[in-house]
């Protein structure tokens, strides 16, 4: 099954792309400690705005720091981020969508209820007035992005939980004198993985849009620690006189956002056999 699954994967060119894009970056956050030619955060006032070149690859900013090398160590930052933040948020949803559409009833109601009234709440906005009372740092962030973004897997996985229950297989597991713990655990929530694993990874490019977009805004990871937004920041200052200060970090967004969307969009065309061609 898993040798059909990924002969189908490497023929869908959507997926390829993605993991590829997805690839390139991870790798190069992952070995960033080796790859970086500088330190990221040691200033180098005789190198202030170099443009790229030789010695360094992508330029300097307006402190000498070496771009190149910020930006791979940014990588950490971002990814960080969006794998934590995603798995907490994944934990809650699956925790309160299981229950909700398992036992039903005023369970239902009463989860489902806090879930409408958190979706009344733009998920940014609310973000920025729980992040204003907080320390801006990186466990922050993570907790927050994760606490504030749990609500649709908790309705992905509500709507698998009420089809599962009344499955064959459910009532015959009942039948045997399972509890409800153990049926949620080895019947239903295996059955629940596909979705919620590309809501997963779609969430994580949300994840590190939202991210990029606190630190651009200053409430986000803090200077000098390197993270795309934070540097898209410093560039917005001189973008006239240095624009690969914006580029770069730009750019790297758009591959990994892109890269991530292109999985999640491909693994729901692979694990869903009705969109299968």
């Amino acid at each position: 099954m898993a040798e059909g699954f990924a002969r189908r994967a490497l023929r869908h060119p959507m997926f390829v792309a993605g993991l590829l894009m997805v690839g390139v970056v991870s790798a190069a956050a992952l070995l960033a400690p080796w790859i970086a030619p500088h330190d990221p955060v040691a200033l180098d006032v005789e190198n202030i705005l170099r443009p790229p070149g030789a010695a360094h690859w992508l330029g300097t900013d307006a402190l000498g720091r070496d771009v190149f090398s910020r930006l791979v160590h940014g990588g950490r930052v971002s990814l960080w981020v969006g794998f934590l933040a995603v798995g907490l948020s994944v934990a809650v949803g699956l925790a309160f969508g299981l229950a909700s559409g398992y036992f039903g009833g005023i369970v239902d109601e009463a989860i489902m209820r806090g879930v409408d009234v958190m979706l009344c709440f733009p998920s940014f906005f609310l973000i920025l007035a729980v992040i204003a009372f907080l320390e801006p740092n990186l466990a922050n962030i993570m907790i927050v992005i994760g606490l504030t973004s749990w609500m649709g897997v908790a309705r992905l996985v509500r709507a698998e939980a009420l089809t599962l229950k009344g499955r064959d297989f459910v009532s015959a597991a009942r039948l045997a004198g399972c509890g409800p713990a153990r049926i949620l655990a080895r019947h239903i929530l295996p059955n629940a993985a596909a979705p919620v694993l590309v809501s997963a990874t779609l969430g994580v490019a949300g994840a590190i849009l939202t991210e990029s977009a606190l630190s651009f805004l200053g409430l986000g990871v803090q200077p000098p620690t390197p993270s795309w937004g934070n540097m898209l920041l410093e560039g917005k200052e001189v973008l006239q006189i240095a624009p690969w200060l914006s580029v770069f970090p730009g750019l790297a967004i758009l591959v990994t956002v892109l890269g991530y969307n292109l999985l999640g969009e491909s693994l729901r065309d692979l694990l869903d056999p009705r969109l299968r061609q």
